[in-house]
């Protein structure tokens, strides 16, 4: 990964991290936010850039009885996404899927997925599924090797409930401390999500060696 792509990971998300967590307030409020949470984690799995953990925060802090209702919606989304990422793969990448890849700069991160794949397909989309890398990169990556649906499906439901769940689980019993400080130090939570990405990508990067 050269430096100008570390530039444009970590810049891009300190840019629009601010006013999509203003954005998400209004959909956790609304009668319809379990609709947006399942869309936006839908749609993230294969071609939006914003993850749905944002959205599932403010949906969580809603209402956080509702916890468990919230994380198992964004892991349905989620795993219903990655159907469509994996269509991409397997028959538009030439079209579709190459201009997400160039569009989010993804292009040696899908190489790596590609090597990867080949020397265990289920550990490469469980860790993507788990951590903050790009999980588009996986799903289309998985559907342009031709990679088992039911292996996708498994690994994909393991790791999005286990971060999903544990994000909202978090939230439910730690919820106002974790929303100040959310709110108060939230340059400092976009960077550490950046930085938590970088280290996933390199964690996907060096196993195996």
């Amino acid at each position: 990964m050269s430096a100008g792509q570390l530039v444009t990971i970590i810049k891009s998300p300190l840019r629009v991290f601010r006013k999509l967590y203003d954005w998400t307030v209004h959909w956790a409020k609304s009668p319809h936010s379990y609709w947006a949470l399942f869309g936006v984690a839908f749609i993230e799995s294969s071609f939006f850039p914003i993850p749905p953990d944002v959205l599932l925060i403010a949906v969580v802090m809603a209402d956080p009885k509702k916890w468990w209702q919230a994380g198992l919606v964004c892991t349905l989304g989620s795993v219903c996404g990655a159907y469509l990422g994996y269509f991409i793969g397997w028959g538009l990448y030439e079209s579709v899927g190459k201009w997400i890849v160039e569009t989010y700069h993804l292009q040696e991160v899908i190489e790596l997925v590609g090597r990867k794949y080949a020397q265990n397909a289920f550990i490469t989309i469980f860790t993507a599924a788990f951590t903050p890398i790009p999980y588009k990169a996986i799903t289309i990556t998985a559907g342009l090797f031709k990679i088992s649906l039911l292996t996708l499906t498994i690994a994909s439901v393991i790791g999005r409930a286990g971060r999903f769940f544990i994000v909202a689980g978090s939230l439910r019993i730690f919820g106002k401390k974790i929303s100040d400080s959310l709110e108060k130090y939230f340059d400092i939570f976009s960077f550490i999500f950046v930085l938590l990405l970088i280290g996933g990508i390199l964690a996907l990067k060096y196993w195996g060696k």
